[in-house]
């Protein structure tokens, strides 16, 4: 029954759509990567895009609820941000979507 329950809960994805300074987004992926690594409750995983040959790139952080992210802000997490924060050419833009489909035999998100 509670695989049951698991299926009717949807999850939430947050989205960052940016642009890093040229030759910049290798810095700011190891920073993404620290960022997440300190994330804990809610957490479903997370996924970095890159535009090829472009400094462009999209986040994609899968979360069970969307309180969850501000649930794992701690200060790791801020000083991180602060210094990825001067890599960015302009400030991503940011949202919440849920998810409304999954597709696959391997679909955990």
């Amino acid at each position: 029954m509670s695989e049951f329950l698991d299926f009717l809960k949807h999850k939430y994805a947050y989205v960052a759509i940016g642009e890093f300074k040229p030759g910049r987004f290798a810095e700011a992926q190891k920073l993404y990567e620290k960022a997440v690594s300190t994330y804990t409750t809610g957490f479903k995983g997370a996924y970095l895009l890159q535009k090829p040959g472009t400094d462009e790139g999209i986040a994609v952080i899968m979360w069970d609820k969307i309180d969850d992210m501000q649930d794992n802000v701690s200060e790791a997490y801020e000083a991180i941000l602060k210094q990825m924060s001067h890599l960015y050419k302009t400030p991503p833009t940011t949202s919440f979507y849920e998810v409304c489909s999954e597709i696959g035999t391997e679909a955990k998100v």
